[in-house]
């Protein structure tokens, strides 16, 4: 079975659809640690300018938001309460600022390396979730900080790859995006997918 980096023509379609064809693919840390890798299982796309709930919402753009104005295929990375990072891959051609957020994975590799960052004892597999469900949870097992903000996916030591594994259209439920209730209409939008069923989901419904 070939194993092949994701390139920049994935990232740079349609978002919507990029943000489907990531279920399944590996997301790959390689630090001074030891490496760590994960299935991601879970993802929110962000819309750009006409989508209320993302950063760049009616074209804002400042130091955080500049990295989603270049081509798909880089990392954003930011921080919420102060204390957890998100990991979000920038997609679409230059000019059009929009991403899809990683918000779990199914931890594949690095098990033990990513339970020490956590600080957890049993990684069963009854609580893989608790390694990686949840993008803060999950950026700090695979140690992804703002050091990380702006790295290009197609080179280096962070990025995503195809091991042939793929998620049917049957096996992807679509729901609305969690956390944003401030977004309006757009709080409603199904641009959240996950892989059904799949432990490490962070949420498996969303009710409003």
């Amino acid at each position: 079975m070939r194993v092949n980096r994701l390139q920049p023509e994935f990232y740079q379609g349609d978002t919507l659809a990029v943000a489907r064809e990531l279920l399944g693919k590996l997301l790959v840390h390689e630090s001074p640690d030891g490496v760590t890798a994960g299935r991601i299982v879970e993802v929110e796309a962000y819309i750009g300018p006409d989508d209320r709930a993302a950063h760049s919402y009616n074209n804002r753009r400042s130091e955080r938001t500049e990295i989603q104005y270049g081509p798909g295929g880089y990392a954003y990375v930011f921080r919420i309460y102060g204390m957890y990072n998100c990991f979000n891959i920038v997609t679409q051609a230059p000019g059009r600022p929009e991403v899809v957020l990683v918000r779990a994975l199914e931890p594949v590799a690095g098990l033990e390396l990513m339970a020490r960052r956590r600080k957890i004892a049993d990684i069963g597999p009854g609580h893989l979730s608790k390694l990686t469900g949840g993008p803060g949870r999950l950026c700090q097992a695979m140690e992804i900080t703002m050091r990380q903000y702006g790295s290009n996916l197609c080179s280096g030591c962070l990025y995503l790859l195809d091991d042939g594994t793929s998620v049917s259209d049957q096996d992807i439920l679509a729901t609305p995006r969690i956390n944003i209730d401030y977004a309006g209409e757009a709080r409603d939008h199904l641009w959240r997918f996950i892989i059904r069923g799949n432990p490490c989901v962070s949420v498996e419904q969303v009710k409003r």
